[in-house]
């Protein structure tokens, strides 16, 4: 639900899990074929696995970290993990890039500029759930533009405050 102003989007687990199948759909309706799917911790895991389950393709792990400040919402220096987590082998043939969003577009900018330096990899494509207007970097496949660029609330940030102690409240252990 975007609010009045524009500037906050909350999104629901429901919403949130039809917008990844719908992510879904867009990249198979592409015909695009891959080997293998790189997605972006945090905000990507999630799409990630879905994607992962759904096309029945092995999935890697990158970290990367930019928000620090001010509960997350001012972006800082861009901190990109020396290694990529995976099952077996090396991350090679078609890859398919995926995080939850194309906020400045920074960070997708600096993987997808790191990953195209690698041999291993004939083809790299992204795809994220949101691409906000000011993203200097656009997604191969996207479900929803956001020309106001609002901040989004997206389900799992409850736990983000959320501490042992209060869930042991909350479930009276």
């Amino acid at each position: 639900m975007l609010t009045d102003d524009g500037k906050h989007l909350y999104v629901s687990w429901d919403e949130y899990h039809r917008l990844i199948e719908r992510l879904a759909l867009k990249v198979a309706g592409s015909g695009w074929e891959f080997d293998q799917i790189l997605c972006l911790a945090r905000g990507g895991m999630r799409p990630g696995d879905v994607l992962s389950r759904v096309f029945d393709k092995p999935l890697a792990i990158m970290s990367t970290s930019s928000y620090r400040s001010d509960a997350g919402t001012i972006q800082g220096r861009l901190d990109m993990a020396k290694y990529i987590t995976m099952p077996k082998g090396e991350l090679a043939g078609r890859v398919l890039l995926v995080d939850d969003l194309a906020d400045s577009g920074i960070t997708l900018r600096a993987v997808v500029d790191r990953l195209r330096g690698m041999p291993a990899i004939t083809e790299l494509r992204t795809a994220v759930i949101w691409v906000k207007a000011v993203s200097t970097y656009v997604p191969e496949y996207f479900v929803e533009g956001l020309p106001t660029s609002p901040w989004i609330h997206q389900p799992f940030e409850e736990y983000d405050t959320l501490r042992p102690q209060e869930l042991a409240r909350r479930y009276a252990i």
